[in-house]
């Protein structure tokens, strides 16, 4: 059995395998890599990857990258398309074949009649010169000089390359596009940054019952009970419109307090803060943590473009809703 050191000697020569066939790539990207991207921009239709056993998989997760990069892609078996599945494939759509050697024979079975249907063909092979590569209207070479198995057998460095040299062509396309982190965030709506860019103010602040208000002229002992029962830190002060007058929040009582200031016989309007900060409902939630930060304070009114107070956002509204 081999022993720890030995074990840690072969991982880092697998990685440095698998680096040296990933650096090889950017010397050999040229006239062929533009002419796929060119082929793929034009494309009115989908980007249909297709590849097996091992290619497969690096298929797979290449279809899954352009389609969440903006180039709509989905993956098809080169089995199940000589059975059916390739009534999938329309004119207008680019084929990209994934085949290590080339010469894989359920690809080649449907060359012919991915070409008859009228749709491109793009190779990615580790062999300029195999069947598929010639056959490809485009070819990107994913050669790699060996594989990281010390048998040369097992799908490593080449699977490593192939993957590396799609993501080239995935951002490639994604930058030729013009493609955006909001464009991102409309394809991720459930992961963090789909929450950061898609959710409204209005999706996350508090309203109604769940609103701390106290009408001008409030005594502020009235105003801080408010302030308690809504648990927010803060009381909005608006008039008999609901347009806000202005915010008193618990820092601001313990300012008062350390100056003595004597809350039985003030009202909320002689210490509350005129022209809040604040934030319309239809602006990203996000934007609310920007301003939250520069302007270092932990609530946040929301207002109507007239002034009309319609919610309110404290800083762990937005922590609950994982915009922070």
């Amino acid at each position: 059995m081999a022993d720890a050191a030995s074990l840690v000697a072969r991982a880092r020569e697998v990685l440095q395998i698998e680096a040296e066939a990933v650096g090889a790539l950017p010397a050999r990207l040229g006239e062929d890599f533009s002419r796929a991207c060119a082929i793929i921009l034009a494309c009115t239709g989908r980007v249909v990857v297709s590849g097996i056993g091992k290619s497969g998989h690096v298929g797979r997760k290449i279809a899954a990258t352009l389609a969440s990069t903006g180039t709509p892609a989905f993956f098809m078996h080169p089995a199940e398309a000589s059975h059916g599945d390739l009534g999938m494939v329309i004119a207008e759509d680019v084929v990209l074949a994934l085949s290590n050697s080339g010469s894989t024979e359920e690809l080649l079975a449907i060359v012919p009649l991915v070409k008859r249907r009228g749709a491109r063909l793009i190779a990615l092979t580790g062999d300029p010169g195999s069947r598929l590569a010639v056959l490809a209207d485009a070819h990107l070479d994913a050669g790699v000089a060996r594989e990281a198995c010390p048998l040369n057998l097992a799908p490593t460095a080449s699977t490593t390359a192939a993957m590396a040299l799609g993501d080239a062509l995935a951002v490639a396309l994604l930058e030729a596009r013009g493609f955006n982190a909001e464009d991102f965030a409309s394809s991720h709506p459930g992961g963090s940054l789909g929450r950061r860019l898609l959710t409204l103010v209005s999706d996350v602040m508090r309203q109604g019952e769940a609103l701390p208000t106290v009408r001008g002229g409030a005594r502020l002992g009235d105003a801080i009970l408010e302030i308690s029962r809504k648990r927010m830190g803060m009381v909005a002060v608006i008039d008999e419109h609901g347009l806000a007058l202005g915010v008193f929040t618990d820092g601001d009582l313990r300012r008062l307090l350390e100056r003595g200031g004597d809350i039985r016989t003030l009202t909320v309007d002689e210490v509350m803060t005129r022209q809040p900060a604040s934030i319309g409902p239809r602006a990203l939630a996000a934007e609310a943590v920007r301003l939250m930060e520069s302007r270092r304070i932990t609530q946040l009114l929301v207002l109507e473009d007239d002034g009309r107070l319609v919610g309110a956002l404290q800083i762990h509204d937005l922590l609950a809703a994982k915009i922070v």
